[in-house]
């Protein structure tokens, strides 16, 4: 019988290099597969990346900010000596333990939730002696001024006619008490710029009882200066006529001439009464916000007054658009004498101020009440 050749080695090998191929395959396939997986889960994640990237860019840009400011009248914090002391703003003080913040508690929920507070302040802060020549003077310990920032009120207008009461001594003593109580002040040559969250504002305050083309210059410069600063410009004007209830000419022509300048926004007081509201050329007026945390009197006749809000909306630090509201309030949280604590005014005494406010408005072209009427900007 001749040799037969083995057959099995061979079927044995075949079948290795079957198995080793396809190990082979396999591998390479599932790594090609999760190479491609992975590639495609790095370019879902580069795009999520991207995507979040450029939404939070969007929504950065898109971020709009607003500024609340609140304004009150004549803050006569003080008290003229030839009055009886009896019932006067120290002696009030006094029976409520000489405590400082009595004079705006009333109000103070309100200022503390604005961003500013602005107020009038008619009166000095001063112990001197030496009296202006005048019918009535004004003044408080220096230790009175601490009343405004526990009232939470931001800046103080400075241009009145009692700021010198007491001369240039008196003025500076009131300068002087308010730096100690970081309260800021504009008026009587004074600009107050602040910046809130991004926005510069810039308060000016004049005493405008003459309109001549000197007093114009100086406006339309102080105007520019703050425009050219990036400054919403906000001007308080001390004018008008005691005890009148709708401004006089010179009032509207000034306010009218400011605005076409530049001016965002024009706020009035000395009439001790409220005068209306106006708006021109989509810009807004306040006459006269009246009385506030009044020591000029007694118990004068006329309690009402209101405290004027605006908010402003920006994007890109740009102003889109702006509400306004007014806040009736009386200058007496009692009706029956001065108390010197103003306080705002609920129900139908609310509701008679607000209609006043209205009757007293007929350029203001829209219905004014406590919740904000808002306007477009254009820019």
């Amino acid at each position: 019988m001749g040799n037969k050749t083995n057959k099995k080695p061979f079927i044995f090998i075949f079948i290795g290099l079957l198995i080793m191929l396809g190990t082979v395959y396999y591998v390479i396939y599932y790594s090609v597969n999760n190479m491609k997986k992975a590639d495609n889960h790095k370019n879902v994640s580069a795009t999520k990346e991207v995507t979040a990237k450029v939404s939070k860019e969007k929504a950065k840009k898109d971020t709009y900010s607003q500024v609340l400011i609140s304004f009150s009248g004549d803050s006569t914090i003080g008290h003229d000596s030839n009055f009886n002391f009896a019932n006067s703003l120290p002696d009030v003080l006094g029976k409520n333990n000489n405590d400082l913040s009595y004079f705006y508690k009333n109000v103070l929920p309100i200022f503390k939730k604005d961003d500013i507070t602005i107020t009038n302040l008619e009166t000095t802060f001063t112990n001197s002696k030496e009296k202006a020549k005048k019918d009535f003077n004004f003044k408080a310990d220096p230790s009175y001024a601490e009343a405004l920032s526990l009232g939470s009120i931001e800046g103080v207008n400075l241009s009145n006619n009692h700021i010198y009461d007491y001369k240039k001594k008196g003025f500076e003593d009131t300068i002087k008490a308010l730096k100690h109580n970081n309260i800021n002040f504009f008026g009587q040559g004074n600009i107050w710029v602040k910046q809130i969250k991004g926005i510069k504002f810039g308060f000016l305050g004049y005493l405008a009882f003459n309109d001549t083309s000197e007093f114009r210059a100086k406006i339309k410069e102080d105007i520019k200066k703050l425009k050219n600063d990036g400054c919403m410009a906000i001007i308080n004007f001390h004018w008008g006529i005691e005890s009148n209830y709708y401004p006089i000419e010179m009032q509207t022509n000034l306010a009218h001439f400011a605005i076409d300048n530049g001016a965002d926004l024009i706020i009035g007081h000395h009439p001790h009464v409220i005068q209306g509201i106006e708006k021109y050329k989509n810009k807004f007026i306040c006459y006269s916000l009246g009385n506030f945390c009044f020591g000029g009197n007694f118990n004068p006749k006329d309690k009402d007054t209101f405290i004027f809000q605006i908010k402003y909306k920006f994007k890109d630090n740009k102003a889109i658009s702006y509400g306004v509201k007014a806040i009736p309030c009386s200058i007496s949280s009692v009706d029956y004498i001065n108390d010197y604590c103003p306080t705002p005014l609920k129900g139908d005494n609310k509701a008679r101020v607000l209609k006043k406010i209205n009757k007293l408005s007929p350029n203001c072209n829209f219905k004014i009440s406590d919740e904000f009427y808002n306007i477009d900007v254009k820019n």
